[in-house]
């Protein structure tokens, strides 16, 4: 259902694709308040991929949550409503909105707060670009004879309280013979189209009389031209659990069937990486069991891993039942964190949901931090504490509203998710730390229960929380939901020798900027003997402390495991560069050079910050200017690493390009003797060793 923009190569824009999570899932401008409630789908389509058209028949069940005249829907504005019938078979008027993606249908005789009706929508269109799509920049409904996609952000059905608005669905698809249907829920299939009813209470006499057609106005449950015989099955697929089973992929796929314990696991990828989809099986089997030990079942033991198409622009895509990764992230090379993140979703999204945009950290944030969980299972400590670096950048790069009022904002925008997304997981984070791991992990495991298929607030998490604490958290969620920033530590103190052979004191002070600040910190007192580990309660802007050991200190760390989320220079840098990357993916270069200057600001020899300058220069041609930044990214911090044998790889490039051959297999060695392959470097300097590189469309880190 949901998914994360295309992640780029290097460890800094892994932490851009967490700030732009899931940007696919959300409206193009902020949710109104829900007037209806969606109850159930009952869904007719077929797809006909040589042509690009979608037809279906709709029936949508739905209850007034406040006296209505209109029934609104969201709807894709390359389909066309040919039809709206009421409860009873009357037709009804339609209003189409292109400048907000939906349908108006009038109701006539109303529907008073509570009451519950059905309506019946036709309609069709040809769904083959992305120029209409209701989220710009993304092609979120497809369909095509080598692969269709339906996806639920891409409102290919009438949707209501997008994501918000829980549902069940029962949908009939109709494809050619040669595809396979992928979606939430039992499935079915049958020879031929499904022949489409029209509402009982309505005659053929009567639609004749009305001058309405006997059938949908397109053609269903017709020969599609340019298959073979004309054949058609249909898949049903029916999910009866309220959640969003609002995603249909259609393709060759093979089946590759992996179980364990009671889970079913299915890999549908298509014949090109049929040979890998056993190892993809058997690491979603470990991810999903993993997240089960932590939370509990999630609505279904069943999991279906599907390839979907890269012109979709998205990584990933889920569902109940379904984790969708896009082709260009299947490889021999299993992606592990970005199928753990996916996977995360069964628990957080389908089984618990937000139930408003201003709980929506409940879904993004808790996934996030269920794929960090799980690295730190699978890759250790380090591992676990590298990535908490990115996740503590996304959290600061656009902290200007306080989480509890992102439902204010545009959905769509890099700063809603930098909020719910990785903010919301730094919560989680500096939860855990203050409970520890028995008290925190039977929070979740016991909010994942209670909410288990129902719609949860923020609110009902943080009693949840209290209670297995035993203490109240209202200081932790107040400060973290309610207000912006993190504090700047600086540690003041003097060491005085204790008489007798007693040892040391240390007599200090903790400060930083926040004066409504109260988190504990840990202190890290490096001695000539025994390390010292000490929880300081920093309350406020000052904080005194007292601290004795046996040896002599030598080095004092506030926080060294990074539990508290905080702004110290380094996350400034970091959360600089990666706004600039923000408005590079914008076309905007100059801003993006600002933001660029502001990190080198704050650490003029920030290797990261250098390269990305040298990247807009190269983009731009300006091939002097990118080989001075490519050379000051070499002679700096060297953090992160890669910026080294990327930074000769890039300069070989410009060599190349400037008719320099020579000098470009210079670089090119170089970056052979760095012996670090971060994201296939090596392969990288060894394929231009062989053939010097030519100009095309940008690549490198």
């Amino acid at each position: 259902m949901f998914w994360l923009p295309v992640r780029q190569k290097s460890r800094a824009l892994l932490c851009l694709a967490a700030v732009l999570a899931l940007l696919a899932t959300l409206p193009a401008k902020a949710a109104e308040k829900p007037r209806l409630q969606v109850d159930h789908y009952d869904i007719d389509a077929q797809l006909i991929p040589a042509k690009h058209q979608l037809v279906a028949h709709v029936q949508v069940k739905f209850t007034a949550l406040e006296d209505l005249s209109v029934a609104v829907f969201e709807l894709h504005n390359d389909l066309r409503p040919t039809r709206v019938l009421d409860a009873d078979g009357k037709p009804l008027s339609v209003e189409r909105v292109t400048q907000d993606s939906t349908i108006r249908v009038a109701l006539p005789n109303g529907l008073s707060k509570g009451s519950s009706t059905t309506l019946t929508i036709d309609y069709a269109g040809t769904l083959e670009s992305g120029d209409n799509s209701p989220v710009q920049g993304l092609k979120l409904a497809y369909v095509g004879p080598e692969a269709s996609y339906l996806l639920y952000p891409g409102r290919w059905f009438p949707v209501s309280g997008y994501g918000i608005n829980r549902f069940t669905a029962t949908m009939h698809v109709t494809v050619p013979v040669f595809m396979t249907v992928i979606g939430s829920g039992a499935t079915t299939v049958a020879s031929g189209a499904r022949k489409v009813e029209e509402p009982a209470t309505k005659t053929a006499s009567t639609r004749r009389r009305r001058g309405e057609r006997e059938r949908l106005p397109s053609p269903v449950g017709e020969p599609e031209a340019g298959t073979a015989n004309g054949a058609v099955h249909t898949f049903t697929l029916v999910w009866d659990k309220p959640s969003f089973p609002g995603t249909i992929i259609a393709g060759q796929f093979g089946d590759s069937v992996y179980k364990a314990g009671g889970l079913n696991v299915h890999v549908y990828f298509q014949p090109v990486h049929k040979s890998i989809a056993p190892q993809y099986g058997e690491t979603a089997a470990k991810e999903f069991q993993y997240f089960s030990s932590l939370y509990g079942q999630p609505l279904s033991t069943n999991l279906k891993v599907v390839e979907i198409p890269d012109d979709a622009g998205l990584p990933t895509a889920w569902a109940p039942e379904l984790a969708a990764l896009s082709s260009s992230n299947i490889s021999e090379k299993v992606n592990y964190r970005l199928l753990a993140d996916t996977i995360a979703h069964q628990w957080w999204g389908c089984s618990v949901s937000p139930a408003s945009m201003n709980d929506w950290w409940l879904n993004d944030g808790f996934s996030r931090y269920s794929e960090v969980r799980y690295v730190e299972e699978a890759a250790g400590e380090t591992a676990f504490q590298d990535m908490m670096k990115d996740v503590s950048v996304g959290a600061l790069a656009y902290d200007t509203v306080p989480l509890a009022s992102v439902g204010k904002m545009d959905p769509f925008s890099p700063e809603f998710q930098s909020l719910t997304t990785d903010k919301g997981a730094e919560i989680l984070n500096m939860l855990r730390w203050i409970m520890g791991d028995d008290k925190f992990d039977n929070t979740m495991r016991g909010f994942a229960i209670q909410f288990a298929g129902k719609s949860a607030r923020v609110e009902d998490f943080e009693n949840i929380a209290q209670q297995h604490y035993g203490e109240q958290l209202t200081w932790f969620f107040t400060q973290w939901l309610n207000s912006t920033g993190a504090p700047d530590f600086k540690n003041k103190y003097t060491v005085y020798r204790l008489g007798s052979g007693k040892g040391f004191r240390i007599v200090g002070e903790i400060t930083q900027d926040l004066d409504l600040f109260r988190m504990p910190v840990e202190l890290k007192v490096e001695t000539d003997g025994k390390t010292e580990d000490k929880r300081i309660e920093v309350v406020g802007t000052d904080s005194p402390y007292t601290v004795d050991t046996y040896g002599r200190p030598r080095r004092i760390v506030i926080d060294p495991n990074d539990w508290v989320l905080k702004n110290d220079p380094d996350v400034k840098v970091r959360t600089a560069i990666l706004r600039g990357q923000g408005l590079v993916k914008q076309g905007d270069l100059a801003q993006a050079l600002t933001e660029f200057q502001k990190a080198l600001e704050i650490n003029k020899n920030s290797s990261l910050a250098h390269y990305r300058i040298a990247e807009v220069f190269f983009l731009q041609h300006n091939y002097q200017a990118a080989a001075n930044e490519y050379r000051s990214a070499e002679a700096g911090d060297l953090e992160p690493k890669w910026t080294e044998v990327w930074s000769h790889i890039q300069l070989g490039k410009i060599f190349d390009l400037t008719g320099q051959r020579e000098r470009a297999t210079n670089e090119y060695r170089q970056a052979l003797q760095t012996n670090d392959n971060t994201q296939g470097a090596l392969e990288e300097a060894r394929k231009y060793l062989q053939a010097a590189y030519q100009q095309k469309p940008s690549s490198g880190q």
